[in-house]
């Protein structure tokens, strides 16, 4: 499809860019913020390491719910205000959730932040990509993408200082002061949204996903990519905290892991360029080969720190790389779509980091770190054999209209 808005040809101005960025990883942290504080949390709550795992899918649960009926608003109501609103909501959430005094509350809390941080940095990637030029369009949502991946990693990294400090509900209460002084930044500086061409009604809106996903072959077989992926990635970081807890490590010691992520971060923009100058599918298979690779040296995670520290940065080198390409194809064209194009892919990345979450936990329990390596690089391998089928296929779809 084309770009049914006259295309933009002046850049983004870096600073407005690196807004984007800098807020979609503020807003995405609060997501990941409870990875390593799951033994915490299963000991405070009365669940079991295997039960653990519900925490992150409550999360994602929330997540997918945003992709569904949240983010496709964007693409009806105005993009400036309705992010504002979100992200009072979200501070709002937080805080309640730092409250939270039963499993049930927790959960719920979970789910609410979870909805609120998704709809939040996905309406900010989309806003980014509708607001840049065409020819620069990867580089934006690299570079958006990035701090996306910045946010997550240290995420980890922030709740384990703030959580050994004081404690895990303080990890919520400065996130909802984040989220307050985050809101009055925006909207100061946010710019003024384009128009939609569109007129749309709510359930005609959510209908248009759905055709979306039955003729759009490049946003199946890029989602596909990315809900294997992200199961890969939830795989790893949700199964981490448990070998790490068991040799004694503190939370801060745990969530300072992530920082070894932000490696791959860096990569972002360099692959959203790239695909701009048509080395996607080079730029993708690559990546796959090295999210395969990467589970060799994790597998030492329990026994040896560099093999673990280098298994990090090439998985979340990998990943990033493969994400930023996925979303710099979809929103190749038809700007007037981006907020569904970005909830429909993903709601693939919904499905697969809850499912990772969930499997990881549950097969920790039963065969241990290695059994949880041998999981993630199977997935890994599927992932690398389902691009390598899908490619003639997408390469063909991948030709505008």
């Amino acid at each position: 499809m084309r770009d049914t808005n006259p295309p933009l040809t002046t850049a983004l101005p870096p600073s407005l860019v690196w807004l984007f960025a800098t807020a979609a990883g503020l807003s995405v942290a609060n997501v990941y913020y409870a990875q390593p504080l799951l033994a915490t949390l299963a000991q405070q709550f009365g669940m079991t390491d295997a039960a653990s795992g519900m925490v992150i899918t409550a999360t994602q649960l929330g997540c997918a719910l945003a992709l569904l009926l949240l983010v496709p608003l964007g693409d009806m109501l105005n993009r400036r205000r309705l992010t504002l609103f979100q992200l009072g909501l979200l501070a709002i959430c937080l805080t309640a959730l730092g409250c939270a005094r039963s499993t049930a509350a927790l959960l719920g809390g979970m789910l609410m932040v979870g909805l609120l941080g998704t709809a939040m940095t996905q309406g900010l990637i989309a806003y980014a990509a509708s607001a840049a030029a065409s020819h620069e369009r990867g580089r934006v949502v690299g570079v958006a993408q990035g701090g996306v991946v910045i946010g997550l990693l240290l995420a980890r990294t922030l709740s384990g200082v703030v959580a050994d400090m004081a404690d895990w509900r303080a990890v919520y209460f400065v996130s909802a002061a984040i989220a307050g002084a985050l809101l009055l930044l925006l909207w100061r500086k946010l710019p003024p949204a384009q128009p939609s061409h569109q007129k749309l009604a709510y359930g005609a809106l959510l209908a248009s996903m759905l055709a979306m996903l039955m003729h759009n072959k490049v946003l199946r077989v890029r989602g596909m990519l990315a809900l294997l992926m992200f199961a890969v990635f939830n795989i790893f970081w949700s199964a981490l905290v448990l070998p790490l807890t068991a040799q004694g490590y503190r939370h801060a010691a745990i969530g300072a892991f992530g920082l070894v992520g932000v490696i791959g971060a860096l990569g972002a923009a360099r692959a959203g360029a790239l695909a701009d100058k048509g080395r996607a599918q080079w730029t993708t298979g690559a990546a796959l080969l090295l999210m395969l690779a990467a589970w060799l040296p994790l597998g030492f995670a329990s026994t040896a720190l560099w093999p673990l520290i280098i298994g990090i940065i090439a998985l979340d080198l990998a990943g990033q790389a493969i994400h930023v390409t996925n979303q710099s194809l979809i929103f190749k064209h038809d700007s007037d779509a981006h907020s569904r194009l970005v909830a429909c892919y993903m709601l693939f990345y919904a499905v697969g980091s809850g499912a990772g979450a969930i499997a990881a936990t549950s097969v920790y329990a039963l065969a241990g770190w290695h059994g949880v390596c041998a999981l993630g690089a199977a997935v890994s391998l599927l992932a690398l054999l389902f691009w390598r089928r899908t490619l003639p296929t997408e390469r063909i779809s991948s030709t505008p209209a």
